[in-house]
């Protein structure tokens, strides 16, 4: 059976299980309803419109 030849130090092995926790930022595309920018199959968050149809009727801005 092998055996590691010496132990490994902390950081070595960060670096390697880094890529694993890395957030990927997500994609947006424009809304074909209002120009916004959402994610992809979602629900737009500005007009509620998904696949044009209006979904969600959004909340207006109280001021």
């Amino acid at each position: 059976m092998t055996v590691p030849k010496r132990k490994n130090c902390h950081a070595r092995s960060a670096v390697r299980k880094a890529g694993y926790r890395k957030l990927a930022v997500p994609t947006l595309v424009t809304c074909p309803n209002c120009q916004e920018m959402m994610q992809p199959h979602r629900i737009c968050t500005s007009c509620g419109y998904y696949n044009g149809r209006e979904v969600v009727k959004p909340e207006e801005k109280e001021e």
